[in-house]
């Protein structure tokens, strides 16, 4: 947790305050029981009526500065716990974005939302504990103690012998529990996990009809997670009847010796009240101490699952020395739009090859075709050139620079990528389709609609560009979120525009026009056309045939059928006779 301390560093006042008020009630609090033993002692045994409402008065606004003081340091708790959370959250979303597509596989979606609301949720909690708690439990405790022992050495040995027993109860109930709180979080994980991907897949699993199926396996985890909650509940439940036990007998204890006390004249029966009042405060704070024990430990859990994000760092990192010169090579020109040398890449924790020696050079304004089994590595592939992922051995040029010699940023915004599953957000058409161009004009933004073939159903809708889309697009078909997709990579207007097998929702007709308006509109831009359709990629200048990860086959629509086995598997299996 000592890692995420500066990000309180814009709240160190409010930290300061709400600790410095906190600190001012606990004094007021200790005062309480001493003047109630001057109150029993001076003026109920000698029926001093006027002393009786002096004190009293005196107790009345000693308990309202108090409580003034508990909503200041409220206040000041809020601000500061809640600001730390905002800032947190903001610092993770940013890190987030740094990650590349490995680093985001490696931790999984459902873990990194966790991460960012649940577990940031139990470190703001832990701060505004330590606010408001950590000063004044610990300070009730000790100046408890010492009151007590100022009103009477002696019968503090019962103190002296029985805080022993409570603490060791505290210490055998927090470590039993303290574990299972931190199992807990591995297991709201795998819920979150199992939810996920229930909602997000709920078309398929009706479609298949597994409810029941998906029923039962959310409730095992949900029961899973259930059960440990409640074991750790349980554990923890013992604190309080525990620890009111042996606080009940502690106060049995004082009233004994306490009377015995009184009878040899050694104290007054004010003072017993007021010492039975300080043990209450002593043991009352211990087991705030306990409590704050547990919600620490579980904010250390927390915090190294939030740590865990910001020491992982992105693997993709632009060399920024050299982005300078990258920059005048580029406007000198360059003959190949694409090159890959020999590239050959692995997913982290697979020991097999999704790419294994793959080498092509496309120029500029060509297009090229990439076809094979699924599973062979076409989408891998197309991840390689805008730098999704980095290639283990040979290396994958753009407009002749190694892209890993380029600004993200700049190598990305040459590149418009049309992925295999059609992704839109929620808001307007127009306002997805600006998204690789904020000022594009209404103008553009109809050309590309019309390349893609998507014009025609949007202006069909009562409201055309401005009608809203839900949610990951859930009132659009298919096949209309594939054109608004493409739409969106061609407002950008990019030097290479990457389709993953983007046209696959598309009927042979709307296919067929697809790819004519591309061609007619897109004379001096780089095509990638990723397909299992022979029809879409035989007319590229080049096609690039994949076989399990290998190169099979490199050439045109006519050299690899003479040449080229798997291709001409591929189209014997969809060309009649």
């Amino acid at each position: 947790m000592i890692k995420l301390i500066p990000f309180l560093k814009n709240y160190k006042k409010n930290v300061f305050l709400g600790q410095f008020f906190k600190l001012l009630e606990a004094i007021f609090e200790l005062m309480i029981p001493t003047i109630m033993a001057l109150v029993i002692d001076n003026g109920v045994k000698n029926r001093d009526v006027p002393y009786i409402l002096k004190m009293g008065a005196l107790m009345l606004v000693i308990a309202t500065l108090g409580v003034t003081f508990a909503f200041t340091c409220q206040y000041f708790a809020s601000i500061a716990s809640q600001g730390f959370g905002t800032v947190l959250r903001n610092a993770i979303f940013k890190h987030i974005g740094t990650f590349s597509h490995a680093e985001i596989d490696s931790f999984g979606t459902a873990s990194l939302i966790n991460r960012t609301t649940n577990d940031v949720n139990q470190l703001q909690l832990a701060v505004a504990m330590w606010i408001r708690l950590v000063v004044r439990a610990p300070f009730l405790c000790i100046g408890g103690i010492v009151m007590a022992m100022i009103l009477d050495l002696k019968l503090s040995i019962v103190i002296l012998i029985i805080l022993p027993v409570f603490v060791l109860v505290l210490f055998l109930v927090m470590r039993k529990s303290i574990p299972l709180y931190k199992k807990v979080q591995g297991k709201l994980d795998r819920l979150a996990v199992i939810l996920r991907e229930n909602l997000s897949g709920v078309r398929v699993v009706r479609a298949f009809d597994k409810v029941d199926y998906e029923k039962s396996r959310f409730r095992a985890a949900n029961s899973d997670l259930s059960d440990t909650a409640v074991r750790v509940g349980s554990i923890a439940a013992l604190m309080n009847p525990a620890t009111s036990i042996i606080m009940n007998f502690a106060i049995i204890a004082v009233i004994w010796f306490g009377g015995i006390r009184v009878n040899v004249g050694g104290m007054t029966q004010g003072q017993v009240i007021a010492y039975i009042n300080y043990i209450i405060q002593i043991f009352s704070a211990l087991v705030v101490v306990a409590n704050l024990v547990v919600t620490f430990t579980k904010a250390a859990a927390s915090a190294s699952r939030v740590n865990e994000i910001f020491d992982t760092k992105g693997s993709i990192v632009d060399k920024e020395a050299i982005l300078n010169l990258n920059r005048l090579s580029v406007e000198k020109g360059s003959e190949e739009a694409i090159e890959f040398n020999n590239v050959t890449f692995t997913y982290k924790g697979s020991n097999e090859y999704a790419l294994k020696d793959i080498s092509f050079k496309l120029k500029k304004g060509k297009t090229l075709g990439i076809i094979g089994a699924t599973g062979s590595g076409k989408s891998t592939l197309i991840s390689l050139i805008p730098r999704f992922y980095d290639c283990d051995e040979g290396n994958i040029k753009v407009n002749d620079i190694d892209v890993v010699n380029c600004s993200q940023v700049e190598l990305r915004d040459k590149i418009g990528v049309v992925p295999q599953k059609a992704v839109v957000f929620t808001g307007t058409i127009e306002e997805n389709l600006k998204w690789g161009r904020e000022d594009a004009s209404d103008e553009e933004i109809k050309k590309a609609a019309r390349i893609a073939q998507a014009s025609e159903f949007i202006e069909k809708q009562p409201n055309a560009y401005n009608t809203k889309i839900t949610q990951g697009g859930a009132n659009l078909s298919g096949g209309q979120k594939q054109r608004l997709t493409i739409a969106r990579a061609l407002v950008k207007k990019p030097e290479i525009l990457i389709l993953d097998d983007s046209s696959s929702a598309l009927d042979y007709a709307t296919d067929a026009a697809l790819r004519k308006a591309l061609k007619s509109n897109t004379e001096e831009m780089t095509l990638v056309i990723v397909s299992q359709r022979v029809n879409v990629v035989k007319d590229s200048d080049m096609i690039l045939v994949l076989d399990d990860g290998n190169q099979a086959g490199l050439g045109t629509h006519e050299e690899l059928l003479e040449t080229c086995e798997v291709y001409k598997e591929i189209c014997l299996s969809q060309v009649e006779k």
